[in-house]
């Protein structure tokens, strides 16, 4: 049976244009357990665009907790509920952009809108200035003080302890980024909605080294993005595991949309601007395509549904840079940021392993023992 969610939101900007912040807290509508708050400073906006930004996280975190929820959105902005309502017109080009990006986070039959006067949308609101707060001391939010997780729900601060010698089933998945394309080596823009190139020779000799070390354990399922270059990556390793690879479509790259192909210098020069304000926050999607917690929302669940599905065995899964990120990130239980702290070679492999209750314990991060031996 599905869940029920109250979504609320809200959206902020000190001069209107000036510097602007989102807050948006996911609540279960049956026990009114605060699940999620979200706030982050967004740089210089408008108030619309904030109220847009905070809405779109919202969803995006509800839809990371269950991707079937019905959720109920409560905004204060008259606007933005009579827009995602269908009942009003969207004129101003960034607000619809993100009304068509809010559109597409969860299924849209699940959500419904209410306007709320302002007093009653305070939580969201009060996350919102936290953020401008942080921003204004140069510090980013750090999630509020104020919300009393119970006790029952608590994290143990040491969830490890006894696991490792408890005999619990645990799965083990194997992260390993693609081989080489032709346009790796020159660090250009490379997603799910560009070229689709192929892997390049040196980017077979990587795959091929790959599949031989990490083929000395047992691969009990493989799992590929659909992009070429994963599933060529893949075919090495179904070669010597003898396993047919299954293609799973939530595991594809990021959508680079306009920015496809294009190099970062290249973009900085014609899209700056839009670029500064990508970097800056992971809700904010590229120029027709997606923004990196819209990547986490199909990634995370995916990931913990192949971990369930084959508890106890060992997964190999051939993606991409940012999917494994997150899918480490979700592992470690860190915040966004720390997607932008390390990096992943192609052909690098990663170990996580996961209990069934979900708690995941990160054991390697992108080896590339296996390709020390290549002369360019």
């Amino acid at each position: 049976m599905s869940r029920s969610f109250v979504v609320t939101a809200d959206g902020g900007s000190r001069g209107n244009p000036g510097p602007a912040g989102f807050g948006a807290v996911v609540i279960d509508a049956k026990t009114g357990e605060v699940l999620k708050e979200v706030a982050e400073s967004i740089g210089v906006a408008t108030n619309n665009v904030a109220e847009y930004r905070g809405l779109v996280a919202g969803l995006t975190a509800a839809h990371a907790i269950d991707p079937e929820a019905h959720i109920e959105v409560r905004m204060d902005s008259k606007l933005v509920v009579e827009q995602m309502s269908g009942r009003w017109q969207i004129k101003h080009p960034d607000m619809r952009e993100l009304a068509k990006l809010a559109r597409t986070i969860h299924p849209y039959e699940l959500i419904k809108f209410i306007w709320i006067p302002r007093e009653q949308n305070s939580h969201a609101d009060r996350l919102a200035n936290e953020a401008l707060d942080a921003a204004e001391q140069g510090e980013a939010w750090q999630g509020s003080p104020n919300v009393d997780v119970p006790a029952e729900v608590a994290p143990n601060k040491n969830q490890l302890v006894g696991r490792l010698s408890s005999g619990a089933p645990v799965t083990t998945l194997l992260l390993i980024r693609h081989g080489e394309t032709h346009l790796t080596p020159e660090r250009r823009f490379s997603g799910s909605g560009g070229t689709d190139p192929g892997l390049s020779e040196h980017g077979e000799w990587q795959a091929a080294n790959m599949a031989k070390a990490v083929c000395v354990r047992e691969i009990d399922v493989l799992y590929t993005s659909p992009l070429l270059r994963a599933q060529q990556t893949a075919a090495h390793i179904a070669q010597h595991a003898k396993l047919k690879a299954v293609v799973e479509d939530d595991f594809t790259e990021l959508n680079f949309g306009e920015w496809e192909g294009l190099s970062f210098a290249e973009v900085k020069e014609q899209d700056g601007a839009r670029l500064d304000r990508w970097l800056a926050s992971t809700s904010l999607p590229t120029p027709g395509g997606e923004s990196h917690d819209q990547v986490a929302a199909r990634v995370i669940p995916a990931m913990h549904r192949v971990a369930k599905k084959h508890a106890g065995k060992t997964v190999a899964i051939v993606a991409h840079v940012t999917p494994i990120k997150q899918m480490l990130r979700d592992a470690l239980g860190a915040s966004m940021e720390i997607i932008h702290r390390f990096d992943l070679h192609p052909c690098g492999v990663s170990v996580v392993s996961i209990w069934e209750d979900g708690f995941a314990l990160v054991r390697a991060m992108n080896d590339t023992s296996h390709l020390a031996n290549h002369s360019e």
